[in-house]
C-alpha cells in the first residue's frame, strides 16, 4: 500500500516514522512457517513476494496461514525491503515467485510478458465487488493482470474534531468551500493548515499528492490518466491551475502552521499532531489514511480517535461529485497452479483482511467488506469515501516512470514550495525531465 503509502517508494521513511502500512518496508525474511519448498514451480509450495514488512507483514501473513492451513497448502513469504530491485532480478534470473505483490501499477506491467492473465483464475465475481478504479489499475489493455489486495484513501482531510465543532466550522461539500472554510479559519488568527513533506530520501511526496487530487477534482479521471500517461504534458494549463490553487490553499502567508519555510522539513507523520494542541495551531490536514496511526497521530489521540479525530473527504467541484486519489497492493501471478489460484481467490474474497482490519492495518478495495470489522468510526468514514466515491484513480507519480513518479516530481514540488525556484520552474522541470518514449 504506497503505503506506502506513502507508497512503497516512501517506505523506508514510513517505517523510519512507525507507521504500520502497506507502504512500509523491513528485512528480507521467509516469515512462513511452511516454507519447504522455493516457489516458482508447481513444487507443493506457494511462495509470495511482497515488499511491506513490520506488522503489515505479520497480519498479511496471519491472514494467509489461516486459509492456506485450512486448505493444506504450503507458502512461503518472502518480503523485501528491495522488492523493485529483487523482483527484476530474480524474473530475470528465472526465478519467480508464484505471486508477487506490486506497490505500483506501472512497475507490474513491465512484467507482463512474465505474468500469467488473471481471467481464468479469479472468479470475476470477486473483481467485480471491488472499487472499480483500483481495478482498473491492475489492467493491461484492458486485461485483469492484478488484482487489488489492499486500499488506501488518500483524499482525506483530518481535523481536531472538538475544536472544529466548537469553533462552529462545518466540512465543505466543494472546493469553492473548502477555499471559504480556509479563509475563515485563517480571519480566526489560526493557520488553517497543517502541512509537511519531509520523509527523508523520499521527501517531497506528500506534494504529489496534492497536485494529484487537485488534477482529479478539477479536471475529472478521464484527464487525469491522460496526464499520469503523458498524453498532457507536466506543464499544461490543467497542471498549472492544479497547482496554483494548492499554492492558494497551502503557501498563501498564513495558511500553514509554522509558515512556508517550515513545510519542506516538517515530517509527514507528525506534521498534523499541532492541531491536536490545545488550542489548535492548525484546524486541517490532508493525508492518507495512514498516519492515523501509531507513529503518526500522538497516542493520547489514537486512544480516544472516534471523539478526538474528524475527517471528510476532499471535496469535488460539486457536491455530488466525489473523487477519490488512492493506492494499494496489487497481487498478480507468475506461476499459474491449483493452490496459487486458490491463494489468489481468497485475496479477491470479502473474507480476506478481517482480522488485519481490526488491527487497523487493512482496508478492503471490496465495496462488500464487512465495516464491522473495522476497528472504529474514523476508518469506517474513510473506508465509505472510497466505496462511495464517483472516481477513484490511482496515485499518479506510482504509475510515472520513475525518474519522474519518484525523482523530479519529488525535487521539484520540494524546490517550488522552499521557494527555491517558481511553480512554472518546477512543473517545466519536470516536463523535461520526462523519458522520451
Amino acid at each position: 500500500m504506497r503505503i506506502r503509502s506513502r507508497s512503497a517508494r516512501a517506505a523506508g521513511a514510513l517505517l523510519t516514522a512507525g507507521l504500520v502500512t502497506a507502504l512500509t518496508a523491513g528485512c528480507l525474511s521467509s516469515g512462513d512457517t511452511n516454507n519447504a519448498g522455493g516457489g516458482g514451480s508447481d513444487d507443493g509450495t506457494v511462495e509470495i513476494m511482497y515488499g511491506f514488512t513490520d506488522s503489515s507483514s505479520d497480519q498479511f501473513q496471519a491472514e494467509i496461514k489461516k486459509y492456506a492451513d485450512a486448505e493444506g497448502i504450503n507458502v512461503k513469504f518472502s518480503p523485501t525491503p528491495d522488492f523493485n530491485t529483487l523482483i527484476s532480478t530474480r524474473v530475470s534470473g528465472n526465478n519467480k515467485p508464484d505471486i508477487a505483490i506490486f506497490p505500483q501499477p506501472g512497475l507490474m506491467k513491465s512484467f507482463q510478458n512474465d505474468l500469467t492473465p488473471l481471467t481464468d483464475i479469479v472468479d470475476s465475481a470477486n473483481i467485480d465487488a471491488m472499487v472499480p478504479g483500483i481495478v482498473e489499475a491492475g489492467q493491461i489493455d484492458g486485461e485483469q493482470y492484478a488484482l487489488p489486495m489492499s486500499l488506501n484513501i488518500k483524499s482525506i482531510v483530518f481535523y481536531p474534531k472538538q475544536a472544529f465543532d466548537a469553533a462552529g466550522y462545518q466540512a465543505p461539500t466543494t472546493l469553492d468551500e473548502l477555499t471559504t472554510l480556509t479563509n475563515t479559519v485563517k480571519s480566526s488568527g489560526t493557520a488553517p493548515w497543517c502541512f509537511g513533506i519531509e520523509s527523508g530520501s523520499a521527501t517531497g511526496w506528500p506534494a504529489t499528492d496534492w497536485i494529484e487530487n487537485l488534477m482529479l477534482i478539477q479536471n475529472g479521471p478521464d484527464v487525469y490518466n491522460q496526464w499520469v500517461q503523458h498524453e498532457i504534458p507536466f506543464n499544461d494549463p490543467t497542471v498549472v491551475k492544479a497547482a496554483d490553487t494548492m499554492s492558494q490553499l497551502l503557501l498563501t502567508d498564513g495558511n500553514v502552521n509554522g509558515g512556508r519555510q517550515s513545510i519542506a522539513s516538517n515530517n509527514f507523520a507528525t506534521a498534523a499532531n499541532p492541531m491536536f494542541d490545545n488550542p489548535p495551531a492548525c484546524y486541517m490536514y490532508r493525508q492518507g489514511n495512514f498516519v492515523a496511526r501509531s507513529g503518526g497521530f500522538p497516542d493520547a489521540v489514537l486512544s480516544d480517535i472516534d471523539n478526538q479525530v474528524g475527517v471528510f473527504a476532499m471535496p469535488g467541484l460539486t457536491a455530488d461529485d466525489k473523487p477519490v486519489l488512492g493506492g494499494g497492493d496489487l497481487a498478480s501471478v507468475f506461476n499459474n497452479t491449483e493452490d496459487s489460484a486458490k491463494i489468489m481467490n481468497y485475496m479477491a474474497s470479502a473474507d480476506f483482511g478481517k482480522d488485519w482490519a481490526a488491527a487497523n492495518g487493512f482496508i478492503s478495495p471490496r465495496k462488500d467488506f464487512d465495516q464491522s470489522a473495522y476497528p472504529n468510526e474514523l476508518t469506517k468514514q474513510m473506508a465509505t469515501a472510497a466505496y462511495d466515491s464517483t472516481a477513484f484513480v490511482f496515485d499518479g507519480s506510482d504509475q510515472m516512470p520513475g525518474a519522474v513518479g519518484s525523482g523530479t516530481f519529488w525535487t521539484e514540488m520540494t524546490a517550488w514550495i522552499a521557494g527555491q525556484e517558481s511553480e512554472q520552474q518546477a512543473l517545466d522541470n519536470i516536463e523535461a525531465s520526462w523519458p522520451a518514449s
